[in-house]
């Protein structure tokens, strides 16, 4: 059962709106739970140029069948030019908890 789950993770400049983000994602049934992490630092290279921002990880359980649907919302949420969205397979879990994530993205 736990294969049919994935965490989802996407970044967000700090100064976003992350909450309203995550609410959009609950209640559209993309995600069950999104997690807002505090904000960090990140480095990475962008167009040739070694950069550092602020931002926030949001960590997102869903539904495998939900994946490509949330990718399509990101994308028209999210106000980078190349979002990250890595999905992450579930391989065990509480079943109790799993069983929720389904329902709620359902």
């Amino acid at each position: 059962m736990a294969a049919e789950y994935v965490i989802a993770l996407t970044t967000l400049p700090a100064d976003a709106d992350a909450a309203e983000f995550g609410r959009t994602l609950v209640d559209e049934r993309l995600a069950a739970c999104v997690n807002l992490l505090p904000v960090m630092e990140s480095v990475y290279r962008w167009e040739g140029k070694i950069e550092f921002e602020a931002e926030r990880q949001l960590v997102i359980k869903t539904s495998r069948d939900r994946v490509v649907d949330l990718w399509d919302r990101i994308r028209d949420l999210h106000p980078y030019e190349v979002p990250e969205f890595v999905v992450i397979s579930i391989v065990d879990g509480n079943d109790a908890y799993l069983r929720w994530v389904g329902d709620s993205t359902s």
